[in-house]
């Protein structure tokens, strides 16, 4: 995935309000920019980390700049723009990076579902049976290379599991693909420590026959043209906490 326009490059001085971030530039102005990241970004807004945005030059928006990535630690680099994952793995699919999604007729997108008022990310319709794929973003590195998901309390993530199950139920296909967009992240666990009923959720639906994935992210920054595209999988560890029964 090639961004839309060309990114620039400054130092974050702070993300505030969920969805602002004041970003210092090389001439030692400032701007505020758009953060499109609902999550708390655990770990992925530190002050004075190099971060990466683009100018839509779209006078009508009152923050025209949007942040896209971040470098962690000076040896990570992760994408905090949750829209991306989406788009990220509908292109997985149609290129047959992502193995377990292959085989269908076709593809749509943000299609309303479910008991509880959802839209499911990706639909897959086949000639028998279609396949309902939710996709999350995860950025939240803890150590030794585990990844964990969510990054704050996820109301909303509990439902998009009950509606998985729920599919299952009437005989379609579910899946919770990861969208692992952290260059530092080898696994990735539920986060029992910030939702341990998104954690006791998602065992559950995996029980009642919800599919898990992960699939990493390549994140290039240097150059002209920096991109985002997935990678390979990743293992999904479902075991419980030792502090957990």
């Amino acid at each position: 995935m090639r961004f839309e326009f060309p990114l620039q490059q400054g130092v974050l001085l702070r993300r505030y309000k969920r969805f602002m971030a004041d970003i210092l530039l090389d001439d030692d102005s400032q701007l505020t920019a758009h953060c499109p990241n609902t999550g708390s970004m655990k770990n992925c807004n530190t002050p004075e980390s190099r971060v990466w945005f683009w100018d839509s030059k779209n006078e009508k928006r009152k923050y025209p700049h949007t942040w896209e990535l971040v470098e962690i630690d000076h040896q990570h680099w992760a994408c905090i723009n949750t829209g991306r994952a989406n788009k990220l793995v509908v292109e997985g699919i149609e290129s047959g990076v992502i193995e377990e999604l292959q085989g269908y007729q076709k593809i749509r997108t943000e299609v309303k579902y479910g008991a509880e008022n959802s839209r499911i990310d990706i639909l897959l319709e086949g000639v028998e049976q279609s396949c309902y794929v939710e996709v999350k973003n995860v950025t939240l590195l803890m150590e030794d290379g585990i990844g964990a998901f969510p990054d704050a309390v996820s109301a909303r993530g509990t439902k998009h599991l009950r509606e998985l199950a729920a599919e299952v139920e009437k005989g379609n296909r579910a899946v919770l693909l990861y969208c692992v967009a952290h260059t530092g992240i080898e696994r990735v666990v539920p986060a029992d420590h910030i939702d341990s009923e998104y954690g006791q959720e998602l065992r559950k639906a995996v029980a009642s026959g919800v599919e898990v994935y992960a699939y990493r992210t390549d994140i290039q920054v240097e150059g002209e043209a920096p991109s985002i595209t997935l990678k390979d999988s990743l293992e999904v560890d479902l075991s419980m906490p030792p502090d957990q029964p």
